[in-house]
């Protein structure tokens, strides 16, 4: 099992930047990739970013690339998100997730951290 809590959400204007962070516990040792998600009112999940937690590689979806920094401090157990430059369209509840190396998806959530960003 693995325990996720994310942190860093907020209220903020657009053009601000916000540092959300999720902690690992457990059997953070199994976590082959760390992701953070976001579902906006009225909307499907959608994946935002993730970065193998070995290798440090990070892929991003198309409406953040540019503006948001995934990243992990491997001795902290803690993956991080800076979102930059943050627009109305990114207000959604945030949530942080790991895919261990005995599964094929993302079977770990936190309970989300929620982003709104006013115009």
């Amino acid at each position: 099992q693995v325990q996720l809590v994310e942190s860093g959400g907020g209220l903020v204007q657009a053009g601000d930047s916000l540092r959300l962070s999720c902690v690992a516990s457990g059997r953070t040792f199994s976590i082959w990739h760390m992701a953070w998600f976001r579902r906006a009112p009225g909307k499907e999940r959608e994946f935002v970013a993730a970065i193998a937690w070995s290798g440090g590689s990070t892929n991003y979806a198309d409406s953040v690339k540019g503006r948001f920094t995934i990243s992990r401090d491997i001795a902290k157990n803690t993956v991080y998100l800076q979102s930059d430059t943050l627009r109305p369209e990114d207000t959604a509840a945030y949530y942080c997730a790991a895919r261990v190396i005995t599964q094929s998806d993302y079977t770990y959530w936190g309970q989300g951290t929620q982003v709104t960003v006013s115009s």
